[in-house]
């Protein structure tokens, strides 16, 4: 018969600390760049996915800018080619790529204020995350959501007789365009939804993206426009993105409008890069 000796207090002591040994995890320090990249596609991919699973977000991201170029095709398709000798597809389609970005960008700004009412901003800002991670991976959101309503756009355009003529290269430009258009929108839009409540903000965006949505270039040139507003019209943001994205798959011109367009972009994210970043700061702090 095998007797089993008790275990001395050294001998439990060690048995303990060997149950209780957690594995060494590496990681990266919290503001090093390779964190910051990281979890920049961490919460990038968790902000997709909490737009993925809601019905009402992506019916307003991804439907309603479908219908809307259907709708736009089927009313005054054949009126805009009449009056312009342009089939409409080539510029009712970038006017509805552009408005899925207008209108992600707000989704994006009540996503951003609902995390901050529930807390979920405050408990992030209490982990070992990068300060820079939450703001980017937003932005990145914008990029990846923007390119895939692009598609979604284009796809249907090509139902409706929408044609790349200018080669590769340039379809390749026009479906980037948009994303240029959207990181200087979205940055705007997130600087907006850290010192505005829900409503308020849904109100001022729906306001600006009435009135881009009929003056701009999209339905018809601005020429069609009285001349004291044609100005306005032909270079406003919408406008110039619309006009390049033209230029790109159909004719007209390229340098000018991009350039307008990149002016438009790198302006807003100088102005509201900062307002951004000490908003959203201000927005975590006050939420934990």
């Amino acid at each position: 018969m095998t007797v089993i000796e008790p275990a001395t207090g050294s001998a439990v002591a060690q048995l303990d600390r060997e149950a209780l040994l957690l594995p060494e995890v590496s990681g990266y320090p919290e503001n090093s760049v390779r964190a910051w990249f990281s979890q920049s596609l961490i919460q990038c991919k968790r902000l997709m996915s909490v737009w993925v699973t809601d019905f009402t977000i992506s019916v307003y991201m991804l439907v309603f800018p479908t219908l809307a170029l259907i709708m736009f095709n089927t009313v005054l398709g054949d009126s805009v080619k009449l009056a312009t000798g342009v089939p409409a597809i080539y510029g009712q389609m970038p006017m509805s790529a552009v408005i899925a970005a207008m209108n992600g960008s707000m989704v994006g700004a009540l996503t951003l204020r609902q995390e901050k009412e529930t807390g979920l901003l405050g408990r992030f800002h209490t982990m070992p995350i990068n300060r820079w991670a939450g703001l980017t991976s937003r932005l990145l959101a914008e990029v990846v959501r923007v390119l895939l309503t692009t598609m979604l756009m284009l796809a249907v355009g090509l139902i409706l007789g929408f044609r790349f003529w200018n080669g590769p290269w340039a379809a390749l430009g026009m479906i980037l365009v948009p994303v240029l258009f959207a990181l200087g929108f979205g940055t705007l839009v997130t600087a907006m939804a850290t010192v505005t409540d829900g409503l308020a903000l849904v109100n001022l965006i729906f306001v600006f993206n009435t009135l881009a949505m009929f003056f701009n270039t999209g339905f018809v040139p601005a020429a069609a426009y009285p001349k004291w507003l044609q100005g306005v019209v032909e270079h406003q943001p919408m406008s110039t993105t619309i006009n390049t994205m033209k230029g790109l798959s159909w004719d007209g011109p390229i340098q000018r409008p991009l350039l307008e367009t990149c002016a438009w972009m790198v302006g807003m994210v100088v102005i509201f890069a900062y307002p951004a970043i000490r908003g959203y700061e201000r927005a975590a702090r006050t939420s934990i």
